[in-house]
């Protein structure tokens, strides 16, 4: 069983690793700019609302995931095929349709959000610039999730550094090379996702094109299948959607209380993704091993899997902390060196720690549940979780400020934890 997990996980880390580096290089540039804060702070409202249409897509890739493995557990080839099918085809009407409302979408999201406008005007430029990408990132995701269905953490592995270290460069290209500032990190992305989605269908056709001979157009929209489709995907939506709107509140917040509060709370959050990431590797691994098993009927096999997964995962969540509790300083010069946010900074790292390690809990609990396809459990919890943030947050942060931000963080994701496995009895180990 654990050379299983490890299979699938350590491939999963190490190109979840790479996301958050391609962040993390976006902050740095930015960070050794003139007027350091307001780029960092431009990206990070930038992104704001690519949280919203990004993560709002994420269902494609974690619905993918767990239904194709399930269907990969019960060896079925034609409904492996017609997953892939379905999941592209309402990808592509959603890229369509963001391209199509990228003016809207823009204009009404940067009204809401709060902030310096000088800031606000270098997000608007660097949001329609990225806005371009959205065919590809999304098309992605239902490929990746494919993949990651049928036991092959490699070929997104692959994928994903590519994609993140071509990334990388082009950002150093067009911001050192150029002269250009966030819209050249916008522009270095759009490219790169292009050239990551070419390289997706090559791996399908290199490996796995016998599967399109299962394909079958009656039954793209068989109903029954449709339904499951929808189901499942409206629940990791909900879910995906509240936890959206906690981390873009979070920056809207933070932009509230000031600009350095912006790009100190922008450059710990990075922290937190570059841990949360690594823990995610295991979450993927739960989503397709969960999966198959429920796939095949293998229950022990199931139980088996989880707890060396919580095993793994709470590893990985409590080597993390000490690294960040007995180095925050150096870690912190990676993103700026600005000795003023360092400084500002500081007070903040043991709230970042407790996020990271009770978070790594609850996005394990989401992979089993998604592999298990028990969307309506998590979505729930969440919708119970999500008030428990909003409730702590107004209730100190006048006496608190960024402290009761931070906080109510911790709890949000304490009780999305403690929640999950709770129910989990029911949902997740009955036959």
């Amino acid at each position: 069983m654990n050379k299983h997990i490890l299979r699938l996980a350590i491939p999963n880390i190490l190109s979840n690793l790479s996301v958050p580096l391609l962040s993390i290089a976006d902050t740095a540039l930015m960070g050794r700019l003139e007027d350091s804060a307001l780029y960092i702070g431009a990206i990070a409202l930038g992104s704001i609302i690519f949280n919203f249409v990004y993560w709002g897509f994420g269902f494609l890739r974690m619905g993918t995931t767990g239904l194709t493995a399930q269907a990969y557990g019960a060896k079925d080839s034609s409904e492996i095929s017609m997953i892939l099918s379905r999941s592209l085809a309402v990808g592509f009407i959603g890229a369509i349709l963001l391209l199509l409302f990228q003016w809207p979408i823009g204009e009404w999201g940067f009204s809401l959000i709060k902030g310096d406008e000088e800031v606000k005007a270098v997000a608007k430029s660097y949001y329609y610039i990225r806005i371009w990408a959205a065919p590809a990132t999304i098309a992605s995701y239902t490929l990746h999730g494919w993949f990651l269905g049928m036991q092959n953490a490699r070929i997104p592995m692959y994928l994903t550094i590519a994609v993140n270290v071509f990334n990388i460069g082009l950002n150093f290209l067009f911001v050192f090379g150029m002269g250009m500032k966030a819209d050249g990190v916008a522009l270095a992305t759009v490219i790169a996702q292009y050239l990551g989605i070419i390289a997706a269908i090559g791996f399908f056709f290199a490996h796995y094109r016998d599967y399109l001979s299962h394909f079958s157009k009656s039954k793209l929209f068989k109903r029954d299948s449709l339904i499951k489709f929808f189901t499942v995907s409206r629940d990791i939506f909900i879910r995906t959607l509240c936890l959206i709107f906690v981390f873009t509140f979070f920056t809207n917040e933070s932009s509230g209380f000031s600009k350095e509060t912006l790009a100190v709370n922008s450059i710990l959050l990075q922290f937190f993704f570059v841990l949360g990431f690594g823990i995610d590797g295991f979450a993927y691994a739960a989503e397709s091993l969960v999966g198959k098993y429920k796939g095949a009927q293998a229950f022990e096999d199931l139980k088996i899997a989880v707890r060396y997964l919580f095993f793994w995962g709470g590893g990985i969540a409590a080597i993390g902390s000490i690294v960040y509790i007995l180095f925050p300083e150096p870690l912190l010069h990676i993103f700026t060196d600005d000795p003023q946010l360092i400084e500002a900074a500081l007070p903040f790292i043991l709230w970042m720690v407790a996020v990271s390690f009770v978070g790594g809990f609850a996005f394990i609990w989401d992979g089993v549940y998604i592999g298990a396809t028990a969307t309506k459990a998590m979505r729930d919890m969440m919708l119970i979780s999500m008030p428990i943030f909003f409730l702590t947050y107004y209730g100190l942060v006048e006496s608190w400020g960024n402290h009761a931000l931070w906080f109510a963080m911790v709890l949000f994701m304490l009780s999305r934890a403690i929640s999950l496995s709770w129910v989990s009895k029911k949902n997740i180990f009955s036959s």
